[in-house]
């Protein structure tokens, strides 16, 4: 392993604190062909010198407004653009004298790590032999007379059969490397993980092959609660519970947000010893040219099987400021950090969440595929979960933890929730609404559930108990003849612009003789 720098910059002096930064670029290469490039990276598609010279230059607007002092790089395919990335960033004023990459042979990729402080020892770990299995890489570097170790990180993606038991071996890797580390040195990990940080709590079913488990969260033992650290019952730390909810993403694929990049600390990083974190200066870089005019992430562009020239990459950076002063607890941070428990009734008086809460003893009163009803009382109000309701079960009572909440045309929902705590089975008689409590003033409130009511479908309307009643039924194809006496076994009183009985399944009405 070779450690290489520009000799002829300046030596630097470096101000206190210091940022620390991870970048995924989307795919550098170089203009020559050897064979491990991915195929669209080739003169074929439009990859030429002229396009890797406006990569970099992109890829070095980035950095340079980035300001990092230690930047870790994912998706460098060898030490020869790595250079070439130096050359470029000193050229526009942002030079960084020192830096490192892997080496493994047979992968597109490597990573690297660029830093403005001397790179003091470098060295790779290995997770496979096996070809296409990233290298980790290890360096030293010296941070105002203290060496800080940095491991720098790109696991097996999401996609291409990636399932999660082939992030197990990086973890496996990694941690057996840091186990081996003398007691007490001062070490950040940081990278592509391609695990979100709140992973552990639902692993998603088309990659879960172990059982739930996730390197990220069960291997490295990393959690995003701080006190957990503290307790020494996790061994590293991510930072993005430090951001209010809506903030918790750096990348956006078809809507989706997620946060597959991360900085991990361990508890070597928050005393009063060396080098320390800045609490709450964790953050994601978010410059109005890293998005495109409809709010999405502006990627490099391949568009019709070529490469235009455009955009930057489909991650964005994340930082986090360090010092060597002693670490000092934010009460801001520990504030958003604290799990409130709230009752279903607070979400109605919110718009949206910045923190996140829980709710105790929420009580499954229906579930269909992802969607589900809940109450924590039978007098209290219900709330509709969309599409995250995968793991809970009918009839079971739970703790769970909420992060995020939306109005839809009106109806109220959670839109992501995880099982804190499984509790007991739960009798759903009394949580229903029958044909008696129609009167009631709860019973016209959203959210509610009713069990066996009968009355007459008549031109999108359901007229029981002296009331008219919009009507939806879901399998529109199966909707009853207008002027028929129904019974409904199970109807959902949802919102849609107004309020409206939602039957889910022809299975849950029946028409009776008139």
């Amino acid at each position: 392993m070779r450690i290489f720098f520009l000799l002829f910059l300046p030596f630097l002096l470096f101000a206190k604190p210091f940022k620390v930064a991870t970048y995924n670029v989307e795919n550098i290469f170089d203009a020559t062909y050897n064979g491990t490039e991915y195929k669209e990276y080739t003169s074929k598609h439009h990859w030429t010198g002229r396009i890797v010279n406006i990569k970099l230059n992109h890829t070095a607007e980035v950095i340079c407004d980035l300001n990092a002092d230690i930047l870790g790089l994912q998706e460098i395919e060898n030490e020869h653009v790595l250079r070439a990335l130096q050359q470029k960033l000193d050229e526009v004023g942002c030079a960084y004298r020192y830096a490192a990459i892997t080496h493994k042979k047979g992968v597109a990729v490597q990573v690297g790590l660029i830093s403005r402080f001397p790179i003091t020892s470098v060295k790779e770990i290995e997770v496979s032999s096996a070809s296409g299995v990233r290298n980790i890489l290890e360096a030293v570097v010296e941070v105002q007379h203290y060496p800080l170790h940095l491991f720098v990180n790109h696991w097996k993606s999401r996609s291409r059969e990636g399932w999660e038991s082939k992030r197990m071996v990086y973890a496996r890797a990694l941690q057996k490397r840091l186990k081996a580390l003398p007691k007490g040195v001062e070490y950040i990990v940081l990278g592509d993980f391609n695990t979100d940080y709140d992973a552990a709590l639902s692993l998603e079913r088309g990659i879960n092959d172990t059982e739930g488990k996730t390197g990220l969260h069960h291997i490295l033992e990393t959690t995003d609660e701080r006190s957990r650290l503290f307790k020494e019952s996790a061994l590293h730390y991510t930072l993005w519970g430090e951001l209010e909810l809506d903030k918790r993403w750096n990348t956006k694929f078809y809507g989706r947000k997620g946060t597959p990049d991360h900085i991990l600390l361990s508890h070597a990083m928050m005393d009063t010893k060396g080098v320390n974190y800045v609490d709450g200066s964790f953050g994601v870089f978010r410059q109005n040219y890293l998005f495109t005019k409809r709010g999405y992430i502006n990627r490099w562009e391949y568009k019709k099987g070529n490469h235009t020239g455009r955009g930057y990459s489909d991650h964005l950076p994340i930082y986090a400021l360090f010092d060597t002063k002693p670490y000092q607890q934010s009460k801001a941070v520990n504030a958003l950090l604290k799990r409130e428990v709230k009752p279903i009734e607070y979400l109605y008086s919110v718009e949206a969440l910045s923190r996140e809460i829980v709710l105790e003893d929420a009580v499954v009163l229906w579930k269909e595929r992802g969607n589900a009803l809940i109450k924590q009382s039978v007098e209290g109000r219900g709330i509709f979960l969309y599409g995250c309701a995968n793991r809970l079960e009918e009839g079971k009572r739970y703790d769970l933890l909420v992060r995020g909440i939306k109005s839809y045309n009106g109806l109220k929902e959670v839109t992501h929730v995880y099982i804190v705590k499984e509790k007991a089975s739960q009798d759903l008689s009394n949580y229903y609404l029958t044909q008696d409590d129609l009167q009631k003033p709860q019973a016209m409130r959203q959210n509610e559930f009713f069990k066996d009511i009968t009355g007459v479908y008549r031109e999108g309307y359901f007229y029981t108990a002296g009331r008219k009643i919009p009507i939806y039924f879901k399998k529109r194809k199966q909707t009853p003849p207008n002027g028929a006496k129904l019974k409904i076994a199970y109807a959902h009183l949802g919102y849609y612009k107004h309020l409206q009985l939602v039957v889910y399944s022809p299975k849950d009405f029946t028409v009776m003789e008139k």
